[in-house]
C-alpha cells in the first residue's frame, strides 16, 4: 500500500500545473482536467509515479550510492538545501556550473583549490602574502565555496540525480543522460516527463508542493539509509560473534591438545615399567 496520502498532495497544491496554452502534450497522460485556462494533474497517477521514485531512491541510499539534489529556483532553495543536509546528500541550489558532471575532473580541481585556501589558513602560510594576495584568495575561496562547498565531499560521480523543474534544470539533465546516471524529477505540465528516467508529476512552482515531494523521496532515502545502517550493525556483531566462536574453539583445541600430552607423558613411565618387568620375566 503507497504511504503516499492523496490528501497530503491536495492540500500542497501539487496538483496545479500550468496554463494551458503552455502546456507539453508529452505530459497528457499525467493531466486530469483543465480549469480557468490552469490544467490540473492526476495525483492518483502522480502517487504512483511518487512512489516508484521513492522505492528507486530508497534501494540508492541503502546501498550506499550517492544522490545529486539539484534547485537553483528561489523558492525551492531552502527547502533542497535543508532536506539534503539532513539525509547527508550532495546538493546544488546556487548556479548549476556546465560540465559539474560530464567534467567533472575540472570541478574536483576546483574544490581541491578550496580545500588548499584552507590549509593555508590553517598553517599560516597566507600571513606571509601580501594584503592584496590574500584578498583575492579570501574572495576566491568565496565564490568556490557559494557555488560547489555543497558537493566538497562528492568524491566520484552521484549514482542518480534529484531535479525540482527539469526545464529550469535542462542542462544538469542533459549532463546526467549523456553519462547514464539516473534521473528524478519534479514535472510540471510544461516540461517533458520523458528527459528524465523517474517523472514525478507535480506543481514544481509551489513552496508547498516542492516541500511536500521532498519531505516523501528525503524519507525513504532516509529509510533507506537506516535499513543500511542497520545491516552493517548486523553484519558487525556477525563478525565479532564468528570471532569470539573461533577463539572459543582455538581455546578448546589448545586445551584437548594440552589434556593429550599430559596423558601421554603419564602413561610413558607405566609403559617403561610393564617393559621393565616383562624383560626381568624373560630372564
Amino acid at each position: 500500500m503507497s504511504k503516499t496520502d492523496f490528501n497530503d498532495l491536495l492540500n500542497a497544491g501539487c496538483h496545479f500545473g500550468h496554463l494551458k496554452r503552455k502546456w507539453n502534450p508529452a505530459m497528457a497522460p499525467y493531466i486530469f482536467d483543465e480549469k480557468k485556462g490552469i490544467h490540473i494533474i492526476d495525483l492518483n497517477k502522480t502517487i504512483v509515479k511518487l512512489d516508484q521514485a521513492s522505492a528507486a531512491m530508497k534501494n540508492l541510499a541503502k546501498s550506499g550510492k550517492k544522490i545529486l539534489f539539484v534547485a537553483t529556483k528561489k523558492q525551492a532553495k531552502e527547502i533542497v538545501s535543508a532536506a539534503a543536509k539532513e539525509i547527508n546528500m550532495p546538493y546544488v541550489t546556487e548556479r548549476w556550473s556546465g560540465g559539474m558532471l560530464t567534467n567533472f575532473a575540472t570541478i574536483r580541481k576546483a574544490v581541491k583549490k578550496m580545500s588548499a585556501i584552507d590549509k593555508m589558513h590553517v598553517d599560516g602560510t597566507i600571513e606571509t602574502l601580501s594584503k592584496r594576495e590574500r584578498l583575492q584568495l579570501t574572495r576566491t575561496r568565496a565564490k568556490l565555496e557559494k557555488n560547489l562547498g555543497s558537493i566538497s565531499d562528492l568524491n566520484r560521480l552521484p549514482h542518480a540525480i534529484f531535479i525540482v523543474d527539469i526545464m529550469k534544470e535542462h542542462i544538469a539533465v542533459a549532463e546526467a543522460n549523456k553519462l547514464g546516471i539516473a534521473s528524478f524529477g519534479i514535472v510540471d505540465t510544461n516540461s517533458d516527463p520523458r528527459e528524465v528516467d523517474f517523472a514525478i508529476p507535480a506543481n514544481d512552482d509551489a513552496t508547498k508542493s516542492i516541500a511536500q515531494i521532498m519531505d516523501i523521496v528525503c524519507g525513504a532515502v532516509k529509510e533507506g539509509l537506516d535499513e543500511r545502517g542497520k545491516e552493517k550493525e548486523a553484519a558487525k556483531a556477525a563478525e565479532e560473534e564468528a570471532k569470539v566462536k573461533a577463539a572459543a574453539a582455538k581455546e578448546a583445541k589448545a586445551a584437548a591438545e594440552a589434556a593429550a600430552k599430559e596423558a601421554k607423558a603419564a602413561e610413558t613411565p607405566e609403559a617403561e615399567a610393564t617393559e621393565a618387568k616383562e624383560a626381568k620375566g624373560e630372564e
